[in-house]
């Protein structure tokens, strides 16, 4: 007798600055199929950081209805997402004996809590411990010893730390939807989950997830996180642009710049034209596009400038063999892989997510490719890594946290 086919149905929830994504993914013996998706317009954050408790919870509602709708059942766990310039990472490791002369789960489990024991300020959490390699005596670059021989087990990670107080909110605003977050997760974790292949890992790569207000950068090498840092730079900073410079209101500007936006001179007609809405009740104008190009070019250039420092300071600018990733919604504007490409001098491709099915035609955009990546961690597929995915989930309540540091102290 054949045996029946079960599936669990995961729910993804990128918070945003300029869009809330709910993505439902049923997860089946033949991997993930989407089957539901919500957008709202975002109206809580700025870059990254909730600052309308009220509007996110709004929006939070709306997006989840919509895909509740779509996918035809009742959303109440969700994998949220985070990003944030106060997000940062370290790398650290810890050593510790081997017990039995043969690593055991629980020797892993000791050396990982080792390397954990950094000094992290009263305000801040750990987010994720990502394991980059172990070592058994002086054997290296082993990514699973479990069952191996040997007396002492050393465990180089890559640890992520939050700010409580923003980890918080974002469980707040989810609480208050009646929603349970399973868990929060690094925006460009999720990301690296739907769009890197194992062999950009193994190489070198430098993901680039570009949304409203915040540019991700996560840096693999030999198939595991070496750095991450958050930049405080968007679409949304293009947007301010475009409605300054053609002085047209911000929700015009928006719309042009989806409809029209370019980044590259070289894909932009002289004679193309567009109506720009005026402010102030006055009529529209007709523009030439190029002066559109003129305004977005540049603050591109500019976002791509930072990327770079960032990548010469953390010091993995020479190690990108596989060059460079880009994703997020910013990033669907033409010309920008060819910004990219010229101001950082890296191979550089545009990324969606992929491994999925379902409503693929929907989802194969760059925007959606955090909510996605929520989607396939939350079903444990550690997608495009071959290192052991013992990412360090079991963190203690933030708050329970926070009284016992209190408690500590007197």
């Amino acid at each position: 007798m054949a045996k029946a086919k079960t599936s669990e149905i995961i729910v993804g929830l990128d918070i945003g600055t300029t869009k809330i994504a709910c993505i439902a993914g049923e997860v089946n013996e033949d991997g993930i199929d989407i089957i539901g998706i919500g957008t709202a317009p975002s109206k809580g954050l700025r870059r990254g950081y909730v600052v309308n408790i009220d509007a996110t919870v709004a929006s939070i509602q709306q997006a989840v209805d919509e895909a509740e709708n779509m996918a035809g059942c009742e959303i109440t766990t969700v994998y949220a997402a985070i990003s944030g310039a106060h997000v940062r990472g370290l790398n650290s490791h810890g050593i510790v004996a081997v017990k039995d002369k043969e690593v055991r789960e629980a020797d892993i489990g000791r050396v990982i809590e080792a390397a954990k024991a950094v000094a992290i300020p009263m305000d801040r959490e750990v987010l994720h411990v990502l394991p980059q390699q172990y070592v058994v005596d002086d054997q290296d670059g082993i990514r699973d010893p479990l069952g191996m021989a040997g007396v002492r087990l050393e465990a180089k990670v890559h640890i992520v730390t939050t700010a409580v107080a923003s980890a918080q909110n974002v469980i707040k605003c989810a609480n208050r939807c009646n929603l349970q977050v399973a868990d929060i997760v690094l925006e460009s974790l999720a990301s690296a989950q739907a769009v890197l292949e194992d062999d950009e890992k193994e190489l070198g790569v430098a993901l680039i997830d570009i949304g409203g207000g915040t540019c991700d950068l996560m840096v693999y090498a030999d198939g595991a996180i070496v750095h991450t840092s958050v930049l405080p730079l968007g679409g949304g900073h293009i947007t301010n642009d475009i409605a300054t410079v053609l002085r047209t209101p911000l929700d015009s500007a928006d719309k042009i710049k989806k409809k029209y936006g370019c980044a590259w001179r070289g894909h932009v007609e002289d004679g193309e034209q567009m109506e720009v809405p005026s402010v102030g009740g006055r009529g529209p104008r007709v523009l030439p596009r190029m002066s559109l190009v003129e305004v977005i070019e540049p603050r591109v250039e500019e976002i791509f400038e930072h990327v770079k420092k960032e990548l010469m300071r953390c010091g993995y600018y020479d190690g990108l063999a596989a060059g460079v990733v880009l994703t997020g919604g910013a990033t669907a504007m033409d010309g920008v892989t060819e910004i990219a490409e010229q101001v950082l001098g890296l191979p550089t491709r545009r990324g969606a997510p992929t491994k999925i099915g379902g409503l693929v035609d929907v989802v194969r955009s760059p925007a959606y490719s955090t909510g996605v990546g929520l989607v396939m961690f939350g079903a444990g597929q550690d997608v495009g890594s071959k290192q052991p995915a013992r990412m360090e989930m079991d963190r203690p309540n933030l708050i329970k946290r926070a009284w016992g540091r209190l408690a500590e102290m007197f």
